[in-house]
């Protein structure tokens, strides 16, 4: 049997991307192999990648087994992942593609292309190889509308919640012909990948973990939808909650700071520890959800006649609006207060000190799920 396998085929080396390689190569039975077709790819590997990984605290088996990868220089961590055979960079669809038994790609968000791609991938790809997407919103029988019988049975949706290395979410989105055993094999893979948990260590080369590491509870949350839905459910969710805050901003109800104030003062530490349904279950008394819903219908009845719907334009919309001096823009007015308001508040970028501040608390909110509730 291969020291490794699993030998994971990432197509798509952009952020998300990189940081779902950090999070296969937590696996100690597991290498990746990477294509990207941009011409600095390798070099936003090298840039992006050691910061993924310190979250994960690797060990070289060439190492002292307390020291982690992040004591190691940015090109020599890449360099020993790539030297031990753990990662490999490649240079074309078909050298990424050979043995491999799961091919995942996140390519841009277009159907054509995604077609495309599955159909040169299956060319030939291993006729057993698991195949996932990891579309943030096109189900896979889009995706595989053109392909065989035999591509649309493996082929389903793995969809992260960004970022991956952290973010525990794992939307499995089958198609109707997807086979059984292909969801059971995503669900139990991420199952098994150990969470970017603070003082555990894994072998760049070992299948098993370093002797430093313990026992970790699971931190991959694989959910398996029942149905196909656009978007599925987690961005319908964010993106719902987005509509009606870029609203309300819009309306001149609250400012962009103080709707962030609001959400992370209640519904964000509450929503960390109780779901929507489960927090309102509890809202409602001895009476659970049912009893809040008939107290509270007239409030939800009225709140949901009046949840806004602010037109959002795409890219060519807009140009064609420019070109052609349409009234329609006023139609997208909340645009300009939103990215204005926001801006103000926290900048035109964010800063590595903020960045490295949010990680550390999306961590610890993490850490302490797992304690409280074990595993979840």
């Amino acid at each position: 049997m291969s020291k490794y396998p699993h030998h994971i085929a990432l197509l798509g080396a952009g952020t998300i991307g990189l940081s779902m390689l950090a999070m296969h190569l937590r696996r100690p039975d597991t290498r990746v192999t990477v294509f990207d077709p941009r011409p600095d790819a390798e070099d936003q590997l090298r840039a992006q990648l050691p910061s993924f990984l310190d979250s994960s605290q690797y060990t070289s088996s060439n190492s002292n087994p307390t020291s982690s990868l992040h004591d190691l220089s940015s090109d020599t961590l890449i360099d020993t992942l790539i030297s031990t055979n753990r990662l490999r960079l490649a240079s074309s669809i078909h050298e990424t593609i050979q043995n491999a038994t799961i091919i995942q790609e996140q390519t841009p968000e277009l159907l054509s292309s995604k077609q495309a791609l599955w159909a040169e991938v299956t060319r030939s790809a291993n006729i057993n190889a698991h195949l996932w997407s990891s579309s943030s919103g096109i189900p896979a029988s889009a995706q595989a509308a053109t392909c065989t019988a035999d591509v649309q049975a493996r082929l389903l949706i793995a969809h992260p919640f960004n970022p991956p290395h952290i973010m525990p979410l794992i939307e499995v989105v089958p198609s109707p012909n997807t086979a059984p055993d292909r969801v059971t094999f995503v669900q139990e893979y991420f199952k098994a990948i150990p969470g970017p948990r603070a003082g555990q260590s894994y072998s760049i080369t070992s299948q098993t973990p370093s002797t430093s590491a313990s026992a970790s509870s699971q931190h991959y949350r694989p959910v398996t939808l029942q149905k196909e839905i656009p978007g599925f459910v987690g961005n319908r969710l964010a993106f719902a909650l987005l509509r009606e805050a870029c609203y309300l901003v819009g309306e001149g109800v609250v400012s962009a700071r103080d709707l962030d104030a609001i959400v992370t003062s209640s519904l964000g530490p509450r929503w960390a520890g109780s779901g929507v349904f489960e927090s309102y279950h509890a809202g409602g008394g001895e009476g659970g959800i049912g009893a809040f819903l008939e107290k509270l219908a007239p409030t939800v009845k009225d709140v949901w006649g009046q949840l806004g719907q602010p037109v959002i334009l795409t890219e060519e919309e807009r140009e064609i609006m420019s070109r052609d001096d349409s009234e329609g823009r006023d139609q997208e007015k909340w645009r300009e207060t939103v990215v204005k308001q926001t801006e103000e508040a926290y900048g035109v970028g964010i800063s590595a000190e903020t960045r490295a501040k949010k990680v550390k608390m999306l961590n610890g909110v993490l850490e302490m799920q797992k304690e409280c509730f074990g595993e979840l």
